[in-house]
């Protein structure tokens, strides 16, 4: 029996478009009404939110059986915690601040058995190999981990022309909010020079034959963004969902206080 389909990898791969949303809550219960809502994929966030690897175990529990398939953005590429993340389960990452080949490649070693990689063999252990249930896990797990990148700095989009060469890298993500900082419009990733770096971005993704992926939470950047060609675009995140709502709901009743 092989490692479990990797659906997100499989959309990717077909060149499919899938819309996501940002776990930032840290809650079971959040990730499992956010699953059933029929997101394509939910990004459970362990670099700007308090997850820890309990917490997203947790949320993948709570993921499991419904359509949306989990993905996990580690707070960095340190390897100790992408070997945890790997035996609890995680078979897609987004990997934050990637700034050159040399780095992806160690990325992709890390995710791997060798003699691909370094990860190190504990699947009697692991979550993922079902406790060992999955007799040929250790020769199949490769093929189903889907690694997605995040280029978000003026010298990673620099790199970018050769960080999408490296053999394992399975998509690109372009992250504005970092992107506007680095290019000194801190808070401002709407403004039009940050905007340019950003489609030129995708462009050069989408034309390297690679899925590019992108957050926002303005609908018609969005829908700009997928009629570019990108593949993979969260649209939002169960924190400003539920904070828009509920500012809603207090306006309604409080006279807008």
């Amino acid at each position: 029996m092989p490692a479990p389909l990797n659906e997100f990898k499989a959309a990717l791969g077909a060149k499919e478009q899938v819309i996501g949303l940002w776990l930032g809550l840290t809650a079971p219960y959040t990730a499992e009404l956010c699953a059933q809502v029929g997101f394509d994929w939910l990004l459970i966030d362990a670099e700007h939110s308090p997850n820890d690897v309990n917490a997203i175990l947790s949320q993948l529990q709570a993921i499991k059986g419904y359509k949306s398939s989990p993905v996990v953005r580690p707070p960095s590429d340190d390897r100790i915690m992408l070997k945890k993340l790997l035996d609890i389960g995680v078979q897609s990452f987004l990997v934050p601040m990637v700034e050159n080949a040399e780095q992806a490649r160690e990325i992709v070693r890390s995710l791997h058995y060798p003699p691909k990689g370094v990860r190190g063999v504990g699947a009697g252990l692991a979550r993922a190999s079902h406790f060992n249930a999955i007799t040929d896990y250790l020769q199949t797990a490769g093929d189903e981990i889907c690694l997605t990148v995040q280029v978000e700095t003026a010298s990673a989009v620099a790199n970018l022309p050769e960080i999408l060469q490296v053999d394992g890298i399975d998509g690109v993500f372009v992250g504005p909010a970092d992107l506007a900082a680095d290019m000194g419009y801190l808070g401002r990733p709407g403004e039009p020079e940050v905007q340019e770096v950003v489609v030129n971005a995708l462009k050069t993704i989408i034309a390297a034959g690679k899925p590019a992926g992108i957050l926002t939470p303005d609908q018609t950047l969005a829908r700009q963004y997928l009629d570019l060609g990108a593949s993979f675009v969260a649209v939002g995140s169960d924190i400003s969902t539920i904070t828009a709502g509920l500012r809603g709901l207090h306006g309604a009743f409080f006279n807008g206080k």
